[in-house]
């Protein structure tokens, strides 16, 4: 008997699988099947493709009128912080700029401080919610950074709780170190604190899958994070960037000479990097939820990245003072309105190529996957991004469990 069997989907999403990225045109091609079927045993997709009814199962999910999907997969999240920013949302109104915010104790340097008094077990409650909210709308795998420590004691305690939360929750988690997030009031200079997050690498390699380093003005120049990369990449850690948020600096031509797994933010990207994609399998990881909360006119050019033949991805950027959201499926409509993205480009972009930008077998449905799958009560793959702001998954698979299901109001019996 199989464990599970999903029958009568009015449309099944089936993601190509490959060895790299989707590039470009690409992206916008989309294997759709009518009135499909999907099969579970043993935590596995054994079938999934058009209707076949001579399959049987434990359990029978009716998927008539509705949409079948991979897991979405978030590749991008500052997962484990302490406190909250709510205050700052009034201060911004009043066009109080970001370092006089920070000036009065407010913005990352906040959020360090009260990531440092937390304890893990405050860490880990906390965080514990955001996974079950994103499991909620429709996320199966996620990337989670550390950042807020600036420290060896607190960036150790963001990436424990990351892995507890692991162990504990069912959803799939990749775990990034990015100790140069910020440099803290306390350091001597950039110089030394990069120093100090340098001699980290060896505490963390082993707790981390990835490095990132913030390379903005301000932050970390591209010397900076040239170092940086090059110094974990000798520790055996792939390498990612967060690049170009504000100013185009070169961050994602870095990205790309050092090989990064991924290349984040990009919304200031030069032209000449963006046609270097054309030649790299670096994932041009674009955050568009973040413009959008920060109220800022000019977003990532995701149109002029596919028409370089460059591999994209959606994510939320999920973190407390630029972009405060669990749910994935809004940042997904975010990107058909404001990067003018098409229904299949973006369900690309939040499966297959998140999935490759986070190094780990998810986004696809087929024969030996996990089953991580999800149920959408939705008529089409276009409807999602166009009805926004609420939560369209009905049932929620991971590793061929059965873990949300929204059964609609209470109702006394």
């Amino acid at each position: 008997m199989n464990d599970i069997l999903i029958q009568n989907i009015g449309e099944l999403i089936l993601p190509k699988k490959t060895d790299r990225p989707l590039k470009g045109n690409e992206l916008d091609e989309l294997n759709i099947i009518k009135n499909g079927t999907v099969v579970v045993k043993d935590s596995k997709i054994v079938y999934a493709g058009e209707y076949d009814d001579s399959f049987e199962a434990t359990e029978v999910i009716d998927a008539t009128n509705q949409v079948v999907s991979p897991g979405l997969v978030d590749a991008h999240t500052h997962l484990v912080f302490g406190g909250s920013r709510e205050h700052e949302m009034a201060l911004k109104q009043q066009g109080v700029s970001y370092l006089d915010i920070l000036k009065q104790g407010g913005g990352i340097l906040s959020t360090v401080e009260s990531t440092r008094n937390a304890t893990e077990e405050e860490l880990y409650n906390k965080s514990k919610k955001e996974v079950i909210r994103m499991i909620q709308f429709g996320t199966t795998t996620v990337e989670a950074k550390s950042g807020y420590g600036l420290d060896k004691e607190t960036e150790l305690k963001q990436l424990n709780v990351q892995h507890q939360l692991a162990q504990d929750t069912p959803i799939r988690m990749k775990h990034t170190f990015l100790g140069p997030h910020a440099v803290p009031k306390d350091a001597k200079d950039n110089a030394s604190f990069l120093q100090e997050m340098i001699d980290l690498l060896d505490d963390v390699k082993d707790k981390a899958d990835f490095a990132d380093i913030f390379c903005e003005t301000g932050v970390f120049t591209i010397d900076e994070s040239r170092r940086y990369m090059q110094a974990a990449k000798e520790k055996g850690l792939k390498v990612k960037i967060h690049a170009d948020e504000i100013d185009p600096l070169g961050g994602l031509g870095l990205a790309i000479e050092e090989g990064a797994i991924s290349a984040d933010h990009l919304v200031a990207s030069s032209e000449k990097d963006k046609k270097a994609l054309n030649s790299s399998n670096t994932v041009a990881v674009l955050l568009p939820g973040t413009t959008f909360y920060l109220g800022k006119d000019q977003y990532a050019d995701a149109r002029g990245m596919l028409d370089n033949n460059g591999a994209i991805a959606i994510a939320t950027d999920f973190n407390p003072g630029s972009c405060v959201t669990d749910n994935l499926q809004l940042v997904m409509s975010i990107a058909a309105l404001k990067l003018k993205l098409t229904p299949n480009e973006i369900w690309n972009a939040v499966t297959v190529n998140a999935a490759k930008a986070i190094d780990v077998e998810a986004g696809t449905i087929e024969v030996g996957d996990q089953a991580d799958v999800v149920v959408w009560d939705i008529p089409n793959h276009e409807y999602l991004p166009y009805h926004y702001g609420v939560n369209h998954a009905q049932t929620v698979i991971i590793n061929g469990k059965k873990v949300y299901q929204n059964t609609g109001l209470l109702t006394e019996s």
